[in-house]
C-alpha cells in the first residue's frame, strides 16, 4: 500500500495525473461554501488573520489541501471536522468556487 501511494504521489508530481482532472462546479461550490464563510469569508477573503485567504488560490492547490485535511496529512481539528463529510466532488466544487474569486493580488 505504501508503494502504491508513492507511485501515485510520483505521478501527481510528474504531472501525469493532474489534480485539476477533478474539475469542480463553481455554482455548486458557492452553495456549499456557506459554512466556510464563517472563517474564510464569503468570497474567500478571511475575516481574521488567523484564517487563510482562499479567494484566488489555485484550484488544484485548494483541492489538494482539502484532501490532505480529510486524509489527516494536515493536522487541524477544526478543518478535520469540516471536511469529514465532504466527498471528493464537494471538495472539487469548493476549490473551483474559491479559485474563481478575486484574491488579494492583482492578476495580470
Amino acid at each position: 500500500m505504501k508503494i502504491t501511494r508513492l507511485l501515485w504521489a510520483g505521478a501527481l508530481v510528474a504531472g501525469l495525473v493532474p489534480l485539476s482532472a477533478m474539475a469542480g462546479n463553481v455554482a455548486a461550490g458557492k452553495e456549499k461554501s456557506a459554512v466556510c464563510a464563517a472563517c474564510h469569508g464569503q468570497t474567500g477573503q478571511s475575516v481574521s488573520p488567523d484564517f487563510p485567504n482562499l479567494g484566488g488560490q489555485h484550484e488544484d492547490y485548494l483541492y489538494r489541501v482539502l484532501l490532505d485535511y480529510k486524509a489527516g496529512h494536515r493536522k487541524n481539528p477544526i478543518m478535520a471536522a469540516q471536511v469529514e463529510n465532504l466527498s471528493k466532488a464537494d471538495m472539487a466544487d469548493l476549490a473551483a468556487y474559491f479559485a474563481a474569486q478575486s484574491g488579494l493580488f492583482v492578476k495580470r
